[in-house]
């Protein structure tokens, strides 16, 4: 998958976070963000440890791939992402992203996500500076700012955010670099024309898009939406 590409075909890509969907009519959901225009699908991998929350793992994913041809986003929130990334990628994850607070060896597991064939992303929670990642840009396709501390769906976006991606988006410029700026948290009709005006190219929505009561039409509004904001 050519995410690069995805990002200057549409201006700002929508990913649906399964997080917060309906498992018992998962297809059904999945096939209304389809016809709403989604462009990826967003799984958030909870181990219980990093966050106090557990949630999707392989099978989740293994069905999801067999059933639709969105690509597959995978955020892990694990300690020691490098245990699981080949198994991933291997499952169908076209990316895969990790908390850089979740391991002592980024660089490496970059490096591991792209030897298995997938995109790879540095995730920052809220309070993580820049400068954790800043030595590590020319090697990630894609920088994930968390907007909410991770763990659970529905939460408030922490607005002083903004100016991390603002910054997030100077830095990216200043290197010369086309790294993919993703932001998850609290995404939804009030929120994403600050964010996309602060320059980010991906937006995760989980309730916004999958607690409204017609999903399909949400989606086409929120991607809608989305672009209007560029």
């Amino acid at each position: 998958m050519n995410l690069l590409k995805l990002v200057k075909e549409n201006g700002v890509l929508l990913a649906p976070s399964v997080l917060s969907a309906d498992l018992w009519r998962l297809e059904d959901d999945i096939r209304s963000i389809e016809r709403g225009g989604a462009h990826l699908i967003h799984l958030d991998v909870m181990d219980g440890v990093f966050v106090p929350n557990i949630s999707m793992g392989f099978p989740l994913l293994d069905a999801l791939r067999e059933r639709t041809s969105l690509p597959l986003d995978v955020h892990l929130m694990i300690v020691e992402p490098e245990r699981y990334v080949e198994r991933f990628v291997k499952a169908g994850a076209e990316i895969v992203s990790f908390q850089v607070e979740a391991t002592y060896h980024p660089h490496r597991v970059l490096g591991m996500i792209k030897e298995a064939g997938a995109k790879a992303g540095m995730v920052l929670n809220p309070g993580t500076p820049l400068s954790a990642i800043e030595h590590l840009l020319e090697e990630a396709d894609m920088v994930l700012v968390m907007s909410v501390n991770p763990g659970f769906g529905g939460q408030r976006f922490i607005s002083s955010v903004l100016n991390k991606i603002e910054a997030l988006v100077s830095l990216v410029k200043q290197k010369g670099l086309s790294t993919v700026i993703e932001v998850d948290g609290g995404l939804g009709e009030s929120t994403i024309p600050s964010v996309v005006k602060a320059g980010a190219q991906v937006l995760v929505a989980g309730s916004a898009v999958f607690g409204a009561e017609d999903v399909e039409s949400e989606t086409r509004k929120l991607v809608n939406l989305a672009k209007l904001s560029l």
